[in-house]
């Protein structure tokens, strides 16, 4: 009598866990392999001024960036590139050539570099609107130097926001659980078809694989703008303001949709900018129709469109809600 082998559920199981994992492994080597050229690694000499001595000396600084064009731009971080004096680029062939900074937007941590290089094999932008929590995503470098550090995982959550180093909030962030080396920063998040879908930017210490890259959409938009205008116009008032509460009396008078707006506490006089109408110890509650709870909501009404604009503002004065005008200059 003749035995026949069955498979167990328990070999089935194992048989289906390997193939699947041969499947995401074929992935992401694939995309590695046709996008590890496009990645570049950075080194900058900066000049900084030693606290103690007094003295300026030059320190190094390095990080990561990516071609989006073949005759030479590529996108970092600007904080990569702060500062810089010399601006080094190392691509995946070993050749060492000097970078030129055609611009950098400190309010969303995106800096393009130019190389006068030409045939260079350039990444493209996806469409982050359309991204999913739970879809892969792959992080490559040049961590301290080393070239295509990969790491893996996916999208964790969309929509967060970042301070930047300027204090404006960095909006559409993508969290992310491929975990960020050090030096990584300015490298590309793409997708499994090998589309960014983020650059690298900053990750939580004190957390566990935490890790942020600014969307897509944001950094093609201020690329493009830096490319074609040298950097990003962004609207100016000329005040200093703090967030402050508003009594439930103020809220229901003024039929506020907020319960919070921006107290000016100083305004600049002969800037580039029609602030005249506005007083010390105005509260900002209204922007061109948009409603103003917070220094940020400010912040995002005051893009490129509203330059040289009479723009009708709503404050809090003495209690009672005022409009008046104001005409935003650019920032500098």
């Amino acid at each position: 009598m003749s035995m026949q082998t069955i498979d167990t559920p328990l070999q089935f199981i194992q048989h289906t866990d390997h193939e699947l994992l041969d499947a995401y492994s074929q992935t992401i080597t694939g995309v590695v392999g046709s996008i590890a050229e496009s990645v570049v690694h950075i080194e900058v000499a900066k000049k900084i001024v030693d606290r103690r001595t007094r003295q300026e000396r030059e320190t190094q600084g390095s990080g990561s960036g990516f071609i989006i064009s073949s005759d030479g731009f590529i996108v970092t971080n600007h904080h990569v590139i702060e500062g810089a004096g010399t601006i080094k680029v190392s691509l995946a062939d070993g050749r060492k050539v000097t970078a030129e900074l055609k611009g950098s937007d400190r309010s969303t941590d995106i800096a393009v570099l130019k190389i006068y290089e030409n045939s260079l094999k350039a990444l493209s932008f996806a469409n982050s609107d359309q991204l999913h929590a739970g879809q892969i995503a792959i992080a490559i470098g040049n961590p301290l130097g080393l070239q295509h550090t990969v790491t893996a995982g996916v999208v964790s959550a969309l929509g967060r926001t970042l301070r930047a180093s300027d204090g404006r909030l960095i909006d559409d962030v993508i969290q992310t659980d491929a975990s960020l080396n050090p030096g990584n920063s300015g490298g590309p998040l793409v997708n499994s078809l090998g589309q960014v879908i983020g650059v690298n930017t900053a990750m939580i210490p004190t957390a566990h694989g935490i890790c942020f890259a600014v969307s897509s959409n944001i950094a093609a938009y201020v690329s493009g703008k830096i490319i074609m205008q040298g950097r990003v116009k962004r609207g100016y008032l000329g005040l200093a303001g703090q967030l402050v509460n508003l009594t439930e009396r103020m809220i229901a008078a003024n039929r506020l949709e907020k319960r919070t707006g921006v107290y000016i506490s100083e305004i600049e006089a002969d800037i580039n900018a029609y602030n005249s109408e506005l007083h010390t110890g105005d509260i900002i509650v209204g922007f061109n129709d948009h409603s103003i709870g917070s220094i940020d909501d400010l912040h995002k009404q005051l893009n490129e469109k509203t330059i040289g604009q009479r723009i009708s503002v709503q404050v809090l004065r003495g209690g009672h809600k005022t409009n008046i005008t104001v005409i935003p200059g650019e920032m500098t």
